[in-house]
């Protein structure tokens, strides 16, 4: 290895670059662990970081720590959470399960930037005082989940949310066909369907937030089996009150820490929550691409705004490409989900030992809903047009209109009449005043599809 220094740690001296700021321990992770070449994600360090901080402010509050040390390690934290430095972190997500790798080169990293030619801080007596890998990389999960759901995806749904609803107000006249097994069915207000939408996203958001709930509360204070063994007595409600008064959020020392770093229940119920939502973006980005299907030989009832050239080969054609992005997110987050809860089930005794695993898909799948929720709600979802030539004459011609005569006629009467009409290609109306003795006044009264999507007997 060119330029290069010697660092030491308890296992002896290693070779670490010139240029790094992490030492001993960290290269031995990345010597150990060229698996993906995937770190985790900065929003996890970063999380760890904030542990970092808060402990060396509870230490020298506790008077544990001296105040150089102390103010140093916050200042390195600081320049850290700012955003520098993020190549300093390379350990790859597939280490040990415990996360001991990651803790660590945090650890060193903030040691270097903290040590001066006045001041020694060791990673592991000072940044790592009162602390274990085995209560810190939980704490960080919950730490990075909850911000993230704070600070992004919270706030990207809510968006959706509003964007779906505003279109409603839009298109609240446009009445067409409904569709059950994608055969027709009785009408609806495209306001209405949009309407479903906007409530399934709305339920996720309540989802997310019942979770977080859990998510706040964290398992710092446990240290290495639950017991707290090194840490004082009272550093875990210091410690969560410290963190809370950072970051926004309000965080409190887990009921049981034995549960905190024996399982991770609130991660894998997060993620489930995470997949549903990725079913109900599934659901909506396949509407979307059924409605705007076409536009000849299909559905044709909408127009999404043209973003790119469909083809490489067929001039003019032009695809459905958000919401074709947004699907694929839908599969990769359930993807996320299914190794999420494999991981999920490996607490074996007092740690959980794939801890990396789940905070990269956690954090992942976060980030992938929200910026293609953004993506949805203001290039597909906004700015698509109504197709009202396309949507007006099947629905003057749906057979299934007459269900709204069984109440009057009977269903086997008006199977007839719209069996009749579907073969013949006529107007339901038509055909009805032909098989029925009711008049063209009361059929236009029974079988008017604005009022069919009222409900109730006509």
């Amino acid at each position: 290895m060119a330029n290069t220094r010697i660092e030491r740690d308890s296992m002896g001296e290693l070779e670490v670059p010139e240029s790094a700021l992490y030492g001993a321990q960290t290269q031995r992770a990345i010597n150990n662990f060229p698996v993906s070449g995937q770190p985790l994600p900065f929003e996890f360090i970063k999380a760890v970081v904030h542990v970092k901080r808060a402990a060396a402010q509870v230490n020298l509050d506790l008077e544990l720590l001296d105040k150089p040390r102390a103010e140093a390690i916050i200042a390195a934290a600081d320049t850290l959470l700012s955003g520098k430095h993020q190549d300093q972190f390379p350990v790859d997500v597939f280490q040990t399960g415990s996360g001991t790798s990651t803790n660590m080169n945090v650890n060193e990293v903030i040691a270097h930037l903290a040590s001066s030619d006045e001041l020694e801080v060791n990673p592991n007596d000072h940044v790592n005082m009162g602390q274990s890998s085995n209560d810190t990389i939980p704490t960080a999960l919950h730490v990075s989940a909850s911000m993230a759901l704070h600070e992004t995806l919270l706030p990207a749904l809510r968006h959706l949310s509003a964007v779906i609803d505003t279109k409603a107000g839009e298109v609240e006249d446009v009445v067409k066909t409904g569709r059950t097994h994608l055969m027709d069915a009785m009408p609806i207000k495209m306001s209405q369907e949009l309407g479903g939408w906007s409530s399934q996203v709305a339920q996720s958001v309540e989802r997310l937030e019942d979770v977080q709930r859990r998510l706040l509360r964290i398992a710092q204070g446990g240290t290495a089996v639950g017991t707290g063994i090194n840490a004082h007595p009272e550093f875990a409600e210091r410690f969560a009150r410290v963190l809370g008064e950072h970051t926004g959020l309000s965080y409190a020392p887990s009921d049981s820490f034995f549960a905190s770093l024996g399982s991770q229940d609130a991660t894998v119920e997060l993620s489930g929550h995470l997949k549903a939502f990725a079913c109900a973006l599934m659901k909506i980005s396949n509407d979307l691409r059924w409605m705007n299907s076409g536009p000849l030989a299909g559905l044709g009832e909408i127009e999404l705004e043209a973003l790119q050239p469909g083809s490489s080969i067929m001039p003019g054609k032009v695809n459905p490409v958000i919401p074709e992005s947004a699907a694929q997110v839908a599969a990769q987050v359930i993807g996320n989900d299914a190794a999420v809860t494999v991981a999920g089930q490996s607490g074996n005794f007092q740690l959980n030992v794939m801890l990396p695993l789940m905070a990269s898909n956690v954090l992942s799948s976060i980030t992938l809903l929200t910026n293609v929720s953004r993506l949805l709600a203001d290039n597909a979802i906004a700015t698509f047009s109504v197709r009202k030539d396309s949507i007006e004459a099947p629905l003057s011609k749906n057979p299934v209109l007459v269900t709204a005569l069984n109440p009057v006629i009977g269903y086997n009467a008006a199977a007839k009449v719209a069996k009749k009409a579907y073969q013949e290609g006529r107007p339901i109306l038509e055909v009805a005043e032909e098989e029925t003795e009711l008049s063209k006044e009361e059929l236009e009264r029974y079988l008017d599809p604005a009022k069919l999507t009222e409900g109730g007997i006509q």
